[in-house]
């Protein structure tokens, strides 16, 4: 019998944990729940914002996965691994969590409606903790799902610093364009914080020097993915013509319906006569 395929989902937001049940939130928890019914395995991976009851949520850390320490500008920053499980869908959701970046902190917003100055280092944080702690796992997945901007770095950094690792060197990176954007440009530094063995200054001329807003970080993750997917009726449209001229693979929005999704991502996997996945739920 073969194993089962595996995909990864990186998400900025996911309800319940972020209580309005807005489409995408809504639509990062069905797709996980689609997956496993298929015969998938997956892993869901999401910020733990400080508005994330972990008492009521039932959050507890995971010992084995917390500790490492990532260096961001020559700081290191110690990754806490929390887990959750929403038991109607039967799927886990894994939390990146740092005191310094998330705990106590809601959102990409402080009280007073502003966007917090290290924005653009949380982003950073969460894409390299997630990849991390799936090497951790040594669980190798043939998609990886990114959700929102904050996951938007997740592909690069998998195409060039895990490109060569067994673990990610045959993903198909999968990103998802929304309406959910930010207003403060990331400082002209933020090139230069991404530099990790493997990702190199070409790798992100494109950002080198200025301020990178919503628009360049995402045409970034554009570059670096295999196939787009258009989570809401209203995305940016510079952004959708970038990816249209890319020639990548593009799965327009379909109102969100899980089923779009399935026959997308499985079009993209190698054909394997031997693997029998129901087509119904």
């Amino acid at each position: 019998m073969k194993d089962p395929k595996r995909i990864l989902f990186l998400s900025q937001e996911i309800y319940p944990y972020l209580a309005e049940e807005t489409p995408i939130r809504m639509l990062n928890r069905k797709l996980p729940e689609l997956f496993q019914a298929k015969g998938f395995e997956t892993r869901t991976f999401m910020p733990k914002f400080g508005e994330i009851n972990e008492r009521r949520n039932q959050l507890h850390e995971v010992i084995r996965l917390s500790g490492m320490n990532l260096i961001i500008e020559d700081a290191d920053h110690p990754l806490l691994l929390k887990v959750a499980s929403i038991q109607s869908a039967r799927i886990q959701i894994y939390f990146v969590d740092n005191d310094d970046y998330f705990h106590r902190r809601k959102g990409i917003r402080d009280e007073q409606g502003v966007e917090f100055p290290d924005n653009d280092e949380r982003c950073i944080f969460f894409a390299r903790g997630a990849i991390e702690t799936v090497k951790k796992l040594r669980w190798t997945p043939n998609i990886v799902h990114c959700s929102g901007w904050m996951a938007a770095l997740a592909p690069l950094y998998i195409k060039k610093a895990y490109a060569n690792t067994p673990f990610f060197n045959n993903a198909k990176i999968i990103l998802t364009l929304d309406d959910q954007g930010y207003e403060k440009p990331f400082g002209t530094k933020f090139a230069k914080k991404l530099l990790i063995e493997g990702v190199q200054p070409y790798h992100v001329r494109s950002i080198e020097g200025f301020p990178v807003g919503y628009e360049e970080l995402m045409r970034l993750a554009i570059d670096n993915a295999d196939a787009i997917t258009i989570a809401t009726p209203n995305v940016n449209q510079r952004l959708l013509n970038y990816a249209e001229t890319s020639g990548k693979p593009i799965l327009k929005y379909q109102d969100n319906d899980p089923q779009s999704y399935f026959d997308f991502y499985n079009s993209l996997l190698p054909v394997d006569t031997d693997d029998d996945i129901p087509d119904e739920l």
